[in-house]
C-alpha cells in the first residue's frame, strides 16, 4: 500500500476534526445550555471572553505537533 495514502488520510481526518473544533464554538452559542468546561481540558479548551468563544484542542495540537515532525525526520 502507498504510504502517501495514510498521508493524506490522516490530513482529512485532521481537517474533519478541525471542521469539528470550528462549529464548537457555534454551537455553544446557540444552545447555551452545552456546559463545554465539562470536557477535560486536555481534550477541549474553550476562552470564553465577552461575545468571543475560541476551542481548541491541546491533545491534537500536540499530536499534529510530533506527527509532523516524525514524518519530517522520516523523508
Amino acid at each position: 500500500m502507498d504510504p502517501d495514502i495514510h498521508f493524506t488520510s490522516l490530513g482529512i481526518l485532521l481537517i474533519l476534526i478541525g471542521i469539528a473544533f470550528v462549529l464548537i464554538p457555534i454551537m455553544a452559542k446557540l444552545i447555551p445550555e452545552v456546559d463545554l468546561e465539562k470536557i477535560p481540558w486536555f481534550l477541549l479548551y474553550v476562552y470564553r471572553r465577552d461575545n468571543f468563544v475560541f476551542a481548541t484542542s491541546p491533545l491534537l495540537i500536540i499530536i499534529s505537533i510530533f506527527y509532523s515532525l516524525w514524518t519530517y525526520l522520516h523523508r
